[in-house]
């Protein structure tokens, strides 16, 4: 591939990257569209020639997941998260198994497409939930849970393949893979606790630049070496350099500098998959199968997820909302099927299906997801089914019977000082939020709070709006402030409401919709910097020690 076909390749994919980003589409469904068009017109006559290259971006992709791996991400969630996480993968599996039977594969393709449909995309799911300001909810949580388990589980069968590669499977096969597996995890241990820490901290840690090219050398240098001596994967050994890593203090610094890297050869990658749809396959012929597996992904796996919580004893909002993060198939699920092909286990075909699925479900899963209170709203009466009478969230509740008192919503951050000061004022409160971790400590403190999303409708009646004489919400969410605006906009008699919001637009539009004061951060940043310029002068002595005061309280209070 000559520089001009790289330059025509970058281009295309940034514009149609820049598409996906107008309509809040992950990237990569741009970078798999690129793939398409120019295979289609011919500019990457070998798509060959970048399977090399995009092996660079998958390796990397599986290097920063070992270095970031967090099963503190599982956190006090873990029997949930492993319940539901394997349970959704064996029924997702078993049910898209029988699926491609029936379409008329054979069993070890229709095995690989239903293990494929089985990963939903952490990368993505992390991402939208961001935007949604919903990372820390009980759902975001639960559901970052289960996308570990599956990650982990994806990473054993990479591993396992790779171990196996074209023979067949019998007990000797499987004993090697697992003797040769045990002493790969055993010596990255051994090294990430008592080797590298010691040199990168005398040597390597007192240069970003040489971190930096250190641990792109020892992330390529170990793939190597477990793609070749040890019979696995580039991916494999990609993923055991960061685990050896992550222990460093140094290791996000590695993953931040190691990120750009990575995003311009995953780029290539998905360019190449992309390219595999016009490659001796018909999209027309597969379009219908693969319309049909993402319906199956897209209602199938909710449908799964929302039973498997609601049986764990989850309320219907929870399940649902969580069930929605798994509507779409994971870059893992695209490596896979990459993987099965390089070992001649599938066909073009399957592979060019198992794409078309990930470019429907990754567009479409985006609006469910980004929509789910609204789809929620719309079938909340016929999710009763999957909610049992007596729920563990019910087991959060210390709220009261509460009456001309003030509703503080969110009580983190910027809330917690609200509290103290309520209550040294005796001031009657009731508190709601969504932070399992808030709500365990204003419980330990004896503080009325009520556990849930304020935009849920059974909280709002719970935290009995009617009869509040003041709301204050800490949460900057405008959507959610805006449906709290809405339900106080109905009653008769209206509490004096404060908002927090992040930007002016958002402010103004509260105003619009009716609060009563709106607090934007930035802009009381810069009006406090303005009193101390005023109160203090420019010279800097007075401003430094109301800094020391200003610390003390920090520390104190």
């Amino acid at each position: 591939m000559d520089f001009s076909q790289i330059t025509i390749l970058l281009v295309v994919a940034a514009f149609l990257g820049i598409l996906a980003k107008v309509f809040r589409q992950p990237l990569l469904v741009g970078y798999l569209f690129a793939g398409m068009i120019l295979s289609l017109f011919g500019v990457i006559k070998d798509p060959a020639s970048l399977q090399g290259l995009s092996q660079l971006g998958v390796t990397l992709l599986l290097f920063l997941l070992g270095l970031e791996m967090n099963l503190g991400g599982i956190g006090s969630f873990g029997r949930v998260a492993v319940v539901s996480g394997l349970g959704q993968i064996f029924f997702t599996s078993l049910l898209g198994l029988a699926i491609a039977l029936l379409l008329g594969h054979q069993f070890l393709p229709a095995l690989y497409i239903a293990i494929c449909l089985a990963f939903s995309s952490t990368i993505i799911i992390v991402k939208l939930l961001s935007e949604k300001k919903d990372l820390s909810s009980l759902y975001g949580r639960i559901s970052i849970g289960f996308l570990l388990v599956q990650d982990l589980v994806a990473i054993v069968i990479l591993m396992f393949l790779a171990g196996l590669g074209k023979d067949n499977i019998t007990f000797n096969s499987i004993l090697v893979i697992a003797v040769k597996g045990i002493v790969l995890f055993t010596a990255i241990l051994f090294l990430s606790r008592k080797i590298l820490p010691n040199i990168f901290e005398k040597i390597i840690a007192t240069s970003t630049e040489l971190t930096f090219i250190v641990s792109i050398g020892w992330a390529l240098g170990v793939s190597s070496f477990v793609a070749g001596p040890m019979g696995f994967t580039l991916e494999i050994g990609g993923f055991l350099a960061g685990l050896a890593l992550s222990n460093l203090p140094e290791h996000l610094q590695i993953a931040s500098r190691t990120k750009p890297l990575r995003d311009f050869f995953l780029t290539l990658f998905f360019v190449y998959l992309g390219t595999q749809l016009v490659i001796d396959a018909d999209i027309f012929k597969i379009l219908p199968e693969a319309i049909f597996l993402s319906i199956f992904v897209l209602i199938g796996n909710p449908l799964i997820l929302l039973t498997i919580l609601g049986l764990l004893g989850y309320k219907r909002r929870t399940s649902f909302l969580a069930g929605l993060t798994s509507a779409q198939i994971s870059e893992f699920s695209l490596v896979l099927i990459a993987m099965g092909m390089s070992l001649g286990h599938v066909s073009q075909k399957e592979v060019s299906l198992v794409i078309m699925v990930g470019v429907i479900t990754m567009t479409f899963s985006t609006y469910l997801i980004m929509g789910g209170e609204k789809i929620y709203s719309h079938f909340r009466k016929y999710l009763k089914i999957f909610e049992r009478r007596k729920t563990i969230e019910d087991a959060y509740s210390h709220a009261i019977e509460a009456s001309d008192h003030i509703a503080l919503v969110g009580c983190d951050r910027t809330g917690r000082a609200i509290v103290r000061f309520l209550k040294r004022r005796a001031v009657p409160f009731l508190a709601v939020d969504f932070n399992p971790r808030v709500f365990t400590r204003l419980t330990a403190e004896n503080i009325p709070i009520i556990f849930g999303d304020i935009s849920d409708p059974e909280i709002i009646e719970a935290a009995r709006i009617d009869k509040a004489r003041m709301i204050i919400s800490t949460i900057g969410n405008f959507s959610d402030n805006k449906t709290l605006l809405e339900n106080i906009n109905k009653l008769d008699k209206k509490p004096v409401t404060i908002f927090t919001t992040a930007t002016k637009e958002e402010a103004i539009k509260l105003y619009e919709f009716g609060a009563s004061y709106v607090i934007v951060p930035e802009i009381i940043a810069g009006d406090h910097i303005k009193h101390l310029l005023r109160v203090y002068g420019l010279k800097g002595e007075r401003l430094t020690r109301a800094g020391k005061s200003h610390f003390n309280r920090l520390i104190f209070t």
